[in-house]
């Protein structure tokens, strides 16, 4: 029942955040439970962290306060430990930080490294990219996080509604690719070789935040991209290795793509215009977005499609 959505701006920023916040509002029908979006605001030379440092209903209890602050406070002992100077923390609930740092080495050091600190999940590294995640439709989330002021250029974002596992960040969408930067994915469906690229993946040195098959697509195509092929190719790639009924919507820095397994059973409605592109599960979240009478269609099975800022 999860929904997801996507936008991408091909002539300049806009307001991604209130423009994601309303499609996935429109689908909260299909998943109540959490709301997560992956956004990309104007890169800089500041290298941007998203990370929780408790789960939300872990969040507050005699000590929590405490600790929550000791355990912030070694987060940034550690970011200057390993050569970053830290420009900004702020806090929009008292678990969940952001972070804005100068820092030149391997991200995925410095991942595992603040991962080490007790309660620490980093949610999203990279120069433009930052997941936003928490419990509730996205309207309440969006409020949280002061979302509404975000302008950016291209995001994703994802509604769910917990079947299988419990309602907590660690099953929430969108996932980051670890340790890739500006790599993320959101997805609707189920792998059945999920176990099997796991293994693979890990082998290769890559670990995972979830037991989510949408963690697996990120990481393998940021895989694939990291040995210089295209957005568009890796997608192709994981059509043929990823079984499955499936749809998923995958954005980088600068490109936001769509893929649809050969069954093309998963619902995806496309809104393409000459500035604008726009895809969600239902045609309600498009028309959230463009005020006027629209056509769209369905991508096709096996389709590929990959849009750039």
């Amino acid at each position: 029942m999860c929904g997801i959505a996507g936008v991408i701006h091909r002539d300049g920023t806009a307001d991604i955040g209130a423009e994601l916040t309303a499609m996935l509002q429109s689908m909260k029908h299909r998943g109540p439970d959490s709301t997560g979006y992956a956004v990309y605001g104007p890169a800089d030379d500041l290298v941007v962290i998203r990370f929780v440092l408790a789960e939300p209903n872990k969040s507050t209890g005699i000590g929590m306060a405490e600790r929550l602050e000791r355990n912030r406070a070694e987060v940034e002992s550690r970011l200057a430990k390993i050569g970053a100077e830290v420009a900004t923390v702020t806090s929009e609930t008292g678990y969940a930080f952001r972070a804005t740092i100068r820092y030149g080495g391997d991200l995925k050091a410095l991942a595992d490294y603040l991962e080490d600190v007790p309660g620490c999940e980093v949610l999203s590294l990279g120069s433009s990219l930052e997941i936003i995640k928490d419990l509730g439709d996205a309207s309440t989330v969006s409020d949280q996080y002061n979302l509404g002021s975000f302008r950016g250029t291209h995001g994703i974002g994802h509604v769910r509604m917990a079947t299988e596992s419990e309602v907590d960040l660690a099953s929430a969408h969108p996932y980051w690719a670890y340790p890739f930067a500006d790599v993320a994915v959101v997805h609707n469906g189920q792998l059945t070789n999920y176990h099997q690229w796991r293994r693979r993946l890990e082998q290769h040195g890559h670990r995972f935040q979830s037991e989510c098959d949408s963690e697996i697509i990120a990481v393998y195509l940021a895989e694939y991209m990291s040995r210089g092929l295209t957005l568009e190719t890796s997608m192709k790639h994981s059509l043929d290795d990823l079984d499955g009924v499936f749809t998923y919507v995958c954005v980088t820095g600068n490109q936001l793509g769509v893929a649809k397994d050969e069954m093309a059973a998963k619902p995806l409605v496309l809104f393409e215009s000459e500035p604008l592109v726009a895809v969600a599960t239902e045609e309600v979240a498009i028309r959230s977005l463009v005020k006027r009478e629209v056509v769209t269609r369905d991508p096709y099975e096996r389709e590929v499609l990959v849009w750039q800022v």
